[in-house]
């Protein structure tokens, strides 16, 4: 299966998003990080989206509470958003999947900015995604061994039938983000170009299909 790529946005420059366009399978527009301006970019991808607002707390940027991030997910579902990605802490989460899921397919995340805790953990978690309403689930660790990556990799095997994203951050991580839709992953992320990164390790999409193809020849 050929793997898939999700390109993160997180600025306003529609030429580098019109450049990697024909390479990517989805994007993912950060509104923690693009901030104004971001429903006129929107309405301009051709690809199918994720709307994310992600927290200072995991690792984004989003000022506000709780209830104005939802407000602007919400927003992005009535401009098109394919997937909501909303955090597994999320205030209020019962209430608002059913709101998301009237029009978009809901993405569970949980970020671990330090550590890679051990898998039994990791399951559990996605457990309570999946319990929770999750049509997707996303676990991110931080790997701070080359261990680490297996055990994100596990996880992906362990919940075979499951929409699944799981990987590393930081350097130590790399191997988990190129692996992770080459052993069942859903997809992972790349950035438009160097220095746009989303998070620690994040290679560009051009980078990642560069490796793909020496790795399918």
């Amino acid at each position: 299966m050929k793997p898939r790529i999700c390109a993160t946005i997180i600025d306003k420059n529609l030429k580098s998003i019109r450049e990697v366009e024909p390479l990517v399978d989805l994007f993912e527009l950060r509104i923690d990080l693009v901030d104004e301006g971001w429903p006129d970019l929107a309405t301009s991808f051709k690809k199918p989206w994720i709307a994310c607002a992600r927290s200072k707390a995991e690792g984004g940027n989003w000022p506000g509470d709780d209830a104005e991030k939802i407000e602007k997910l919400i927003t992005a579902t009535e401009l098109g958003a394919d997937v909501v990605d909303i955090e597994l802490g999320t205030t209020n989460l019962a209430e608002m999947i059913p709101l998301i899921k009237r029009r978009a397919k809901c993405l569970l995340s949980l970020h671990e900015l330090e550590k890679t805790p051990p898998l039994e953990q990791l399951k559990e978690i996605v457990k309570r995604q999946l319990s929770a309403g999750a049509d997707i689930c996303k676990v991110v660790t931080t790997a701070q061994r080359p261990a680490d990556n297996l055990t994100t990799l596990r996880l992906i095997a362990a919940f075979p039938k499951v929409k699944m994203v799981s990987f590393a951050m930081g350097p130590l991580g790399l191997a988990s983000r190129i692996l992770c839709p080459l052993v069942g992953g859903y997809f992972t992320y790349a950035s438009l170009a160097e220095g746009k990164e989303s998070a620690p390790g994040q290679l560009t999409v051009d980078q990642l299909k560069r490796i793909y193809r020496m790795m399918t020849r």
